[in-house]
């Protein structure tokens, strides 16, 4: 196998590592994850029990590594890797697929850089024990809350144009209809996300639980 043979193989295992790990794992905790925390929005105590049941959690900083730091980090610098070799045409030419190549670069740097201001600040400053009064103080700054809702807006767009990308990769989209179906899909996900992600935000900054008319 010639060099170049191999570098092009080497690239596609690589381009396909980086599609699948922005779903599973990284994707499937940002799902859950938001879950968690929409418990902000039931009680204070809900969101504590919550909180206290995955910080117990067996093997916390093997289980963390293997299912969120090693993919994020492979997928934030190989990201970053194809975004400074990438070329944008989306102001020549404006069509719809171009945008959403210039979006989900950036909002891929922009959930980076946020996840991993967010991990450290839960994680580390917080000694992992983070509760609802340490992020309701945290959320009552303008500016953390701004940030914090620019970057759940950017992480739900990159995993919702991202599961297009994905299902198009891995050979689960092939026809046009079914690339239109990942599509809506993709956008369904990305307003959801967004949608709960802010109301988290607000949740903490207002004190506001919608979600506790059914607790007793």
């Amino acid at each position: 196998m010639s060099a170049a043979a191999a570098e092009s193989r080497t690239s596609y295992l690589l381009d396909k590592l980086h599609s699948l790990s922005g779903v599973v794992p990284i994707g499937a905790f940002l799902l859950e994850h938001f879950w968690s925390n929409s418990y902000a929005l039931v009680s204070v105590q809900k969101y504590n029990d919550v909180s206290v049941e995955l910080q117990s959690i067996p093997w916390r900083i093997f289980v963390e590594a293997a299912i969120l730091w090693l993919p994020i980090l492979f997928h934030g610098f190989y990201g970053i890797y194809i975004w400074w070799l990438g070329k944008s045409n989306a102001i020549v030419h404006p069509w719809m697929a171009n945008w959403l190549y210039v979006l989900q670069r950036w909002s891929g740097i922009i959930a980076f850089a946020f996840i991993g201001w967010h991990v450290y600040m839960e994680r580390f400053a917080g000694h992992g024990r983070t509760n609802y009064n340490d992020l309701a103080e945290a959320m009552s700054h303008p500016g953390y809350l701004a940030f914090y809702i620019v970057g759940v807006t950017a992480a739900s767009f990159h995993l919702g144009n991202g599961l297009w990308n994905f299902a198009c990769k891995w050979g689960i989209a092939i026809s046009v209809n079914a690339q239109r179906a990942f599509g809506w899909l993709g956008a369904g996900v990305t307003v959801v996300l967004t949608f709960v992600g802010v109301a988290i935000a607000f949740g903490f900054h207002y004190h506001w639980f919608p979600l506790g008319t059914y607790v007793q």
